[in-house]
């Protein structure tokens, strides 16, 4: 059965930037317990890291796009 917390595949593609940012919260709220199995933790990780990724490259579309529209390449 899935996690509540995330997809029903760890390497499945978040729907978009707010569903990644909400993974990435619930991932920090398990790291941060300090109960966390340790055999879930190096899984978690790189799942956080995947998504940060994704999301750094939504954030830098958003940005290209916005300074197509606006003519602004500052």
């Amino acid at each position: 059965m899935p996690d509540a917390a995330g997809p029903q595949h760890a390497d499945a593609e978040p729907a978009g930037y707010a569903e990644a940012l909400a993974e990435l919260d619930a991932i920090l709220v398990e790291l941060e317990n300090p109960d966390l199995d340790v055999d879930r933790l190096g899984g978690q990780v790189r799942r956080a890291s995947r998504l940060l990724t994704f999301c750094q490259e939504r954030l830098t579309a958003a940005r290209d796009e916005v300074e197509a529209v606006t003519g602004d390449d500052e």
